[in-house]
């Protein structure tokens, strides 16, 4: 019977690292293009305009208007336009400032390890 609990035990604990593992591969599924990790990352500066945006991280503009469509949709990056000038203005919402940290330990430990 010992045997039959610790079965279910590490059953258990398997699914629960499976869960973990799930969370983790969803989370780099949303953030994880290189593309989208450089826009997030440097509207961690503040809000940029359409063109600060495509002259600080070297994408085209059809990639940066992707990039930057997935990530409104991921509930990442706001969106603002302005009338007078015209002008679209990103930043990051409250979920996207969430990141922040992360990549900060990221940079940490790539300085470290890479």
């Amino acid at each position: 019977m010992s045997s039959t609990n610790e079965s279910a035990d590490t059953s258990a604990e398997q699914s629960a690292d499976q869960s973990d593992l799930c969370s983790v591969v969803e989370a780099i599924q949303q953030i994880g293009s290189e593309w989208r990790l450089v826009v997030l990352h440097d509207l961690d500066e503040g809000e940029k305009r359409f063109n600060e945006l495509k002259r600080s991280t070297d994408a085209s503009s059809r990639t940066l208007s992707r990039v930057l469509d997935d990530l409104e949709d991921a509930d990442l990056v706001d969106r603002r336009v302005e009338d007078r000038p015209v002008a679209t203005y990103y930043s990051l919402t409250e979920k996207g400032e969430a990141l922040c940290p992360v990549f900060r330990d990221l940079e940490e430990w790539s300085d470290e390890w890479l």
